[in-house]
């Protein structure tokens, strides 16, 4: 019986200390440029997507686009982590079949046209080690200009002929990357 009680009193001592380091944990604060994902299509009552694109919104906080975002610059196309982007179908961008799976969408801003790049590198910081020879697909896209500036670069998925787009924000800078069938 003393056996017993003395290691149910070790087992309660144990478990106390675990329960103990559990709250001591320190967790950080809210991300300045917290991840967030789009779906196409967006409906949550459609189970069978086709598409999803994981990215951290930068803010501008009084910076410029093309401060956070260089023309001419290879561009993970957010913050953080590359941009990934994930087919559950085949699709095309433009004339080039890209494959059902998960890529890394990085962009080359300018002035009046992004050229689009998906990659076949995932799970990579920034642009820092980007490889073009990695390249699934690319596609030059016109820049628009919208009246509202968003703070946070923003995508949202919408509907088109024979597939779908994917429109990217920030500030009043607009891109449209078209997918299709």
């Amino acid at each position: 019986m003393k056996k017993l009680k003395f290691i149910s009193a070790i087992a309660f001592g144990l478990l106390m200390l675990l329960a103990t380091d559990v709250k001591a944990q320190k967790f950080s604060g809210l991300d300045k440029s917290p991840l967030d994902q789009a779906f196409f299509p967006a409906d949550y009552k459609i189970p069978v997507k086709a598409a999803k694109v994981v990215y951290s919104r930068p803010q501008l906080k009084g910076r410029t686009l093309s401060e956070l975002a260089p023309a001419g610059k290879v561009w993970r196309t957010g913050a953080n982590e590359a941009t990934e982007i994930t087919f559950y179908s085949d699709v095309k961008l433009g004339k080039t079949k890209i494959q059902a799976g998960t890529y890394s969408l990085y962009t080359i801003p300018e002035k009046d046209n992004y050229t689009v790049i998906i990659n076949r590198s995932i799970n990579v910081w920034g642009a820092y080690n980007y490889k073009a020879e990695n390249d699934v697909a690319r596609l030059s896209v016109p820049v628009t200009q919208d009246e509202e500036s968003l703070e946070a670069l923003s995508m949202v998925f919408t509907p088109a002929d024979k597939g779908m787009v994917l429109n990217i924000g920030w500030d009043k800078t607009r891109i449209a990357i078209p997918f299709t069938e």
